[in-house]
């Protein structure tokens, strides 16, 4: 039930959705929002309040860094009180990575956080910009018979889908549906009613507090790995100083080349201090290093594994642990675990 007397701070970062063609030199430019209802006069149809902040300047999302991420979440922790959700219009390149971001970096969240945009931008006919934009307000705007809000977690609503944050990828250039969830269900849909699965939703605690982290650690890198990678690149990348993790995207279930060197590395770098974490490269399914023998080498050279997780959110799930402060061994046992529902399961097998 959409709260009428809802409060909702809509936070224009940048991206397609807040643009508009230029009628003389065909360009697109950032529109001011604070005349957002000129673009969009359905708003002023809403019965609760839609208050703007826009970045100045407007950021496209390429360029986006963890210092934007910190920003985000001091303008949600300064403006919490006020407001009963937040929606944030993000560039779809690396949304992914900022919802999965947002989820570690705000703990205890028991308000709806929705990122959406476009793939075309507000002031052309025929784009997604307007449907996106109202239903991740009215979304925001949900409560249920309790006067809670029915979402309390980081999700991205795109072309009809409600997803978790953290387990989104983006998966299209060119079509309205960019973001798809493979490894967890749509939290939910949106058709002639928006229908939530409540099951698939977090459950907030009221009684906690909520915490707002900023700490990041940017020292990470992300190895891809593909046939015939050569030995000098692997070890050059793994020898760097100031490494203190690697998501390690591996084949199938978890499987990489059993050659020496490859194994050598990897345990060098572990010994050192460096944590790695494997996840799959495969759009769907987990990484289950204990199925095959490629992998159960690597569980021997110190590899952890990522499970289920997309490889944005063990990037910017290391990012907040290694920022937060916790030892090596700490930083291992979250990341085995589930924190915010980025990983489906932790298997006891896994722990050697």
């Amino acid at each position: 039930m959409i709260d009428s007397n809802a409060n909702i701070l809509l936070i224009y970062t940048g991206g397609t959705i807040g643009m508009i063609e230029n009628n003389v030199t065909g360009a697109l430019e950032a529109f001011n929002f604070s005349q957002i209802t000129d673009h969009l006069p359905e708003l002023r149809r809403f019965k609760f309040q839609v208050e703007p902040i826009v970045f100045d300047p407007p950021i496209d999302s390429s360029d986006l860094t963890p210092i934007h991420w910190q920003k985000l979440v001091n303008i949600i922790e300064t403006n919490y009180e006020q407001y009963d959700g937040f929606v944030i219009l993000h560039g779809t390149d690396t949304m992914s990575y900022t919802a999965s971001a947002l989820s570690f970096m705000i703990e205890n969240l028991d308000k709806p956080v929705v990122l959406t945009g476009a793939q075309l931008p507000i002031g052309k006919l025929r784009t997604d910009a307007k449907e996106n934009l109202i239903t991740a307000l009215e979304i925001a705007a949900d409560k249920d018979n309790l006067g809670y809000s029915i979402v309390s977690e980081v999700c991205i609503f795109f072309q009809n889908d409600l997803i978790r944050g953290n387990r989104s990828t983006k998966v299209n250039a060119d079509n309205f549906n960019a973001f798809r969830s493979f490894n967890y269900p749509n939290l939910a849909k949106s058709g002639i009613k928006i229908r939530y699965d409540r099951s698939k939703l977090l459950t907030p605690n009221h009684e906690k507090k909520v915490r707002f982290h900023y700490k990041m650690d940017e020292h990470i890198v992300v190895l891809k790995l593909f046939p015939g990678i050569p030995q000098n690149i692997v070890e050059t990348i793994l020898d760097i100083e100031s490494l203190k993790a690697v998501v390690l995207e591996t084949f199938g279930s978890g499987n990489a080349m059993r050659s020496d060197w490859f194994l050598e590395a990897l345990a060098k770098a572990v010994k050192r201090g460096v944590i790695i974490v494997n996840v799959t490269q495969c759009a769907m399914g987990s990484v289950e290093m204990q199925r095959y023998e490629t992998g159960q080498q690597l569980l021997k050279a110190g590899i952890i594994s990522g499970f289920d997780m997309t490889t944005e959110a063990a990037v910017t799930k290391l990012m907040h642990l290694i920022g937060f402060g916790y030892s090596r061994e700490e930083i291992i046992v979250r990341m085995r675990v589930p924190l915010v529902g980025e990983m489906t399961r932790y298997d006891e097998r896994e722990e050697g």
